[in-house]
């Protein structure tokens, strides 16, 4: 995947290409890390509101960056995963934010990184949790 020169630089968490936003990346991240979870899961665990998560899912789907199957005991749930152009574009964005990470934490011992990592998980909760 070819990524802008703009978004090459961008800040952790930001656009990694034109064509996909922070939130998408992050609903990608989660179906990574929980496969054939569901669109409730995923409400459940951003707290966003079921209708702002329902249409990033489905533009998702449209553009094949995450696969759906039905599920096995009730027909009517629908499970998730990433696609191989889903995870092609994680690993890319990944690309993108790693060295900015090892930038921005360059000096810290692993005993000062951990305390800074769970504060800014919960700084990016509190953000997620913003009307949009």
């Amino acid at each position: 995947m070819q990524v802008g020169r703009a978004a090459q630089h961008a800040p952790v968490g930001r656009v990694v290409d034109s064509e996909v936003n922070p939130m998408e990346i992050r609903a990608l991240r989660y179906f990574a890390r929980h496969p054939l979870a569901t669109q409730r899961d995923l409400v459940a665990h951003s707290g966003r509101d079921k209708g702002q998560v329902a249409r990033i899912l489905a533009d998702l789907r449209e553009r094949s960056l995450l696969d759906a199957q039905a599920d096995e005991q009730d027909r009517r749930i629908t499970r998730l995963q990433v696609s191989a152009a889903g995870l092609a574009l994680l690993e890319a964005a990944g690309s993108h934010t790693a060295p900015l990470v090892a930038a921005g934490t360059a000096g810290l011992s692993e005993a000062d990184r951990r305390p800074l990592v769970e504060l800014l998980r919960r700084v990016q909760a509190n953000l997620d949790g913003l009307p949009d």
